[in-house]
């Protein structure tokens, strides 16, 4: 046995749930993403999805990916930097550019890449990085990435972070570095007390703006539009995997920013481009957003029924204020049980644990999108009710 071997024969913690019957991951889906999905022999109310705007099956964007698959093939075989760069990656970047409010974008294979190439990328030796403690792993790997000093702050306390930027140069380059709407918890970055904090201690913003995409803002541009602070961001960055219903990812910014990244982002120049069909999903479903408005509204709507009936039925739901709704189990084994327990009911959640939340924090995250029907979250929440109660979870 090889030393690799010999150092994860004994990892079985997934197994330990597996006999248990309890394991949730890697479920093959045979259908459509949608509000409801066939997942192994049976049809679940899927709210365990990232597609806000509910256009993952939308027969426009499905029409654009054929077309562009016909028009420039299956995939682009190398970079954006050599041979790779299609018209249509071009015309994406301008968009999103436009759209963002800002001068240029770059667009990345996938939003993970995007976040750990570009931090590496802008600061180095000499400067400093400071993080919200519940950035997501992409911003957390691509921190590790620098050789920038990294320290970070409580989650979303901006006495800590004041008193993190109290002890820096205040001519070094210090880069703050936020999601804009939290993944698991659903709350949202304090954008504006941050900008205070910029413009006393001299420092740049970085915002993440993979949830607020399709939910925030004017025709979805985000939590940065949302609280009219996009000329105060000197980074956005955004993924096509959720709103966008594709994959990949991008970064807006100034001309001279971009002009840096396009020529020295590891991540971007030395990784394959999105293929054409990807792309051209992700133009469709930005030109609907925008074409559209009224698909955000119905993703509000019947967020505020769910938040609404979950406080009804007496769920612990934090600080939430987006279509993430994080309901609080505090305990691992539970989680895992709660989450089997509404699969079986005709319910799809995702239960969330250390370190993708904090200790003791352990939640099943139930999120919406703009297709689903208050008949369908009403049937969502009673089936968790009943399980929470029958569980001792909720009274």
């Amino acid at each position: 046995m090889g030393q690799l071997q010999e150092r994860y024969k004994n990892y079985r913690e997934p197994q330990r749930f597996m006999a248990a019957g309890v394991y949730p991951y890697f479920r093959a889906i045979t259908s459509k993403q949608g509000t409801e999905v066939d997942m192994e022999g049976h049809k679940v109310l899927m709210f365990g999805s990232n597609a806000y705007t509910g256009l993952t099956g939308d027969q426009r964007i499905i029409d654009a990916a054929k077309a562009a698959l016909e028009k420039y093939g299956s995939g682009c075989a190398g970079s954006r930097f050599l041979n790779g760069t299609l018209d249509l990656h071009v015309q994406l970047e301008k968009e999103l550019a436009e759209f963002e409010k800002k001068d240029d974008c770059l667009c990345f294979s996938t939003g993970f890449s995007v976040n750990a190439g570009v931090i590496p990328a802008v600061v180095g030796r000499g400067d400093y990085i400071i993080c919200d403690d519940r950035d997501h792993a992409s911003i957390v790997d691509g921190r590790r990435l620098s050789f920038a000093r990294q320290l970070h702050y409580k989650h979303n306390d901006m006495e800590d972070l004041e008193n993190i930027l109290k002890t820096l140069p205040h001519e070094a380059v210090k880069l703050i570095i936020v999601d804009g709407v939290f993944s698991m918890e659903g709350d949202l970055c304090k954008l504006p007390e941050i900008v205070e904090l910029k413009h006393k201690y001299n420092c740049s913003i970085m915002v993440d703006e993979a949830h607020g995409l399709g939910v925030f803002g004017k025709d979805g541009r985000g939590v940065c539009d949302h609280f009219g602070l996009t000329d105060e961001v000197d980074l956005i960055m955004g993924t096509f995997s959720k709103s966008f219903a594709s994959i990949g990812g991008f970064i807006a910014s100034d001309s001279d920013t971009i002009n840096f990244l396009r020529h020295t982002c590891r991540t971007y120049i030395f990784s394959a481009s999105n293929t054409p069909a990807a792309t051209a999903a992700a133009l469709e479903a930005l030109h609907i957003m925008q074409q559209e408005p009224e698909r955000i509204e119905s993703l509000w709507k019947v967020t505020n029924y769910a938040l609404r009936r979950f406080r009804e039925e007496g769920f612990e739901i934090g600080e939430t204020e987006s279509p993430i709704i994080p309901l609080y189990v505090h305990d691992t084994d539970k989680t895992f049980l709660v989450t089997k327990l509404a699969f079986d009911a005709g319910v799809f959640i995702n239960p969330v644990m250390p370190p993708a939340c904090a200790p003791n924090e352990d939640l099943v995250r139930f999120a919406l999108m703009a297709t689903h029907t208050e008949e369908q979250v009403e049937r969502g929440v009673q089936t968790l009710a009943k399980i929470f109660r029958e569980q001792n979870i909720i009274k």
